[in-house]
């Protein structure tokens, strides 16, 4: 079906495509994904902050856990 079509055909097709119905999208469009990548990059930043905070709350944890347990039993 597509075998006679190259890289350049399809490039030509989804460019008409794109200006006969979505060129008045494309601003709205641009918004849309900049928002998004900012809203996943602070929770991306949000998370490795927390992760960060959590290892050594882990850390502190463990560490008390392994002095109360170092403590002979009678």
């Amino acid at each position: 079906m597509l075998g006679g079509l190259t890289g350049w055909h399809l490039l030509i097709i989804l460019a008409v495509i794109l200006l006969l119905f979505g060129a008045p999208k494309l601003p709205a469009l641009a918004r849309s994904i900049g928002q998004s990548m900012r809203i996943f990059k602070g929770e991306v930043d949000e998370m490795k902050k927390d992760g960060k905070d959590g290892s050594a709350d882990d850390a502190a944890s463990s560490a008390s856990a392994d002095t109360t347990d170092s403590k002979p039993k009678q």
